[in-house]
């Protein structure tokens, strides 16, 4: 008798558990109204889909523009990015205005199946019909490309449409922007753009167990999944934070991919140089008022474990013989050609994966219209031991007036 009555309350609870999921899954869908498109709509959506950096996950190495096939790593397997080319039979040459809304509202495809959040429709969810229209005015203009899609490559329970359900229901509420009263319209097109087409906190997010923007973080820098580098806070001044930043050091990254503050690097450089480099000059703008607007004092500096004299010495050795040549010999660097180190927040960051990341592999910021020969950084992965790279990393952390913490060889494998 007890086990009967265990399977009842199991299967109750089983019955409520769908059912709620259930109707958390089919919030909002009304369609909207689409105006009429207007002439300058195609122009309007290219740029847009530009803002948007749409190109870069819709497009494979070497592929077509927009054809799809581009894996994305996650932590729970590989999705592979969909033909988004209007070819009938493998692209969205089929769909209408209200399907695409429908996905990036939505996160549904045209036949209903629930999508993936590696395609970031929690951000794109807050764009405005008119705008999703336009988006898909210029997608519908481009040449149709004729590829199938990647089949995802997840792991069980991962590759269930009840795993993106319950995901859904626990983690995605639609709804689109609604600008703050108290903000002026310069602070709201920049949040309309950091939060919803730019969709920036698929990086500088600190993220749950399941893969989830953590919104009591939400754009407080996080590692990014599977390539270990380090997005730096967003709406913070403490470490790398960005709105400690001035404006104008924030407008140079975004249309340059360098400031006097940092440099665009890794996963950042693409997106400079796909992206944010063509953003119009008020959006430039109106982004960095955004996250400007976040600035605050700095907490009391909390002093970090000392250093060993004898890795300090090591590493002293080391950037003497790699690195004063470009950073010069008391980390004063040579803007715009060679970033300074001293009192750098990018180097002292708490987490050093990014530093790590650059030593160990070197890079150029992206090639933009504003710095169209950009200086580089060699790899030193096959150059520097992990013990040579953490203790010159621990020099520079430690020197100038930087005071970080040390780095470990450990932490060199471990962000490799």
């Amino acid at each position: 008798m007890k086990l009967g009555r265990v399977a009842l309350v199991v299967a109750v609870i089983a019955v409520v558990a769908a059912a709620a999921v259930y109707v958390l899954n089919v919030r909002d869908e009304t369609t909207p109204a689409f105006a009429a498109a207007a002439p300058d709509s195609i122009e309007r959506g290219r740029y847009l889909a530009t803002a948007g950096d749409c190109i870069a996950c819709h497009t494979a190495l070497g592929g077509a523009p927009f054809a799809g096939g581009r894996p994305i790593q996650t932590p729970f397997g590989t999705v592979y990015s969909s033909n988004i080319t209007p070819d009938t039979a493998t692209g969205i040459g089929a769909w209408t205005r209200a399907d695409f809304w429908r996905a990036l509202h939505n996160g549904r495809s045209k036949n209903g199946r629930l999508l993936y959040p590696a395609f970031p429709y929690p951000n794109f969810t807050r764009v405005t019909p008119d705008d999703a229209a336009a988006i898909f005015d210029y997608l519908r203009s481009l040449r149709p490309v004729a590829h199938p899609n990647t089949p995802n490559e997840l792991r069980f329970p991962y590759d269930m449409q009840a795993a993106v359900a319950v995901w859904r229901a626990l983690f995605f509420r639609p709804g689109v922007f609604e600008p703050e009263p108290a903000r002026d319209a310069e602070w709201n097109r920049g949040a309309y753009l950091v939060r919803g087409l730019g969709h920036c906190d698929a990086c500088h997010a600190t993220r749950n167990i399941f893969g989830a923007v953590s919104h009591q973080l939400d754009l407080g820098g996080g590692l990014i999944p599977m390539q270990n580098w380090y997005a730096p806070p967003l709406i913070s001044s403490t470490g790398a934070g960005v709105a400690g930043w001035e404006p104008g050091d924030i407008h140079a990254l975004l249309r340059s991919g360098i400031s006097p503050r940092g440099m665009a690097m890794g996963p950042m450089a693409e997106v400079v140089f796909r992206s944010t480099q063509h953003l119009a000059e008020a959006d430039a703008r109106a982004i960095a008022t955004y996250l400007h607007s976040y600035a605050r004092s700095a907490p009391r500096k909390v002093e970090p474990p000392a250093a060993d004299s004898r890795v300090l010495a090591r590493g002293a050795a080391v950037y003497a013989d790699h690195c004063a040549d470009c950073h010069g010999s008391d980390g004063e660097g040579a803007f715009p050609a060679y970033p300074g180190l001293a009192r750098n927040p990018s180097v002292t960051e708490a987490l050093p994966a990014s530093a790590i990341k650059a030593v160990l592999n070197g890079g150029y910021p992206p090639v933009t219209a504003a710095n169209p020969r950009p200086y580089g950084m060699p790899p030193f992965t096959n150059r520097l031991s992990p013990a040579d790279i953490a203790a010159v990393l621990t020099y520079v952390r430690g020197a100038w007036g930087n005071g970080a913490a040390p780095v470990t060889a450990f932490d060199v494998e471990r962000y490799r």
